[in-house]
């Protein structure tokens, strides 16, 4: 059986993120939301969307190259997360619930990774 993008736990996952990230740019000072606040909701949803977008190519290295996009956007999640920590506007335990969750969005992609490089020899 073929799974389908919604029942994938990484995706899952992605979206949680998404939703996160949509929480705090609600409550940061307007004044932080067009800069920092932008920039984290753009790369917590291009985890996701690169992550649909791979998932729907047929080719090996297309698929590969929406994957590394999504780890890449999911470091820039990191980044924004320790600056709005740094600047006072998360307290910690908001960052290391985000963080957490990135850690384990990083796991899952590697292996999702190396799952397609596997399937693919």
């Amino acid at each position: 059986m073929v799974e389908k993008l919604g029942q994938l736990e990484i995706y899952k996952d992605a979206i949680k993120l998404s939703d996160i990230s949509w929480q705090i740019y609600q409550t940061l000072p307007k004044e932080f939301r067009f800069n920092i606040g932008k920039q984290l909701l753009n790369s917590a949803d291009s985890i996701g969307a690169n992550i649909a977008e791979g998932f729907g190519r047929f080719h090996f290295n297309d698929k590969i190259k929406f994957y590394y996009n999504a780890r890449g956007s999911l470091f820039e999640v990191k980044h924004w997360i320790f600056l709005l920590h740094k600047r006072e506007l998360i307290d910690i335990s908001i960052k290391n619930d985000i963080l957490n969750l990135c850690e384990k969005l990083g796991k899952q992609l590697n292996k999702f990774i190396f799952k397609s490089r596997k399937n693919n020899a």
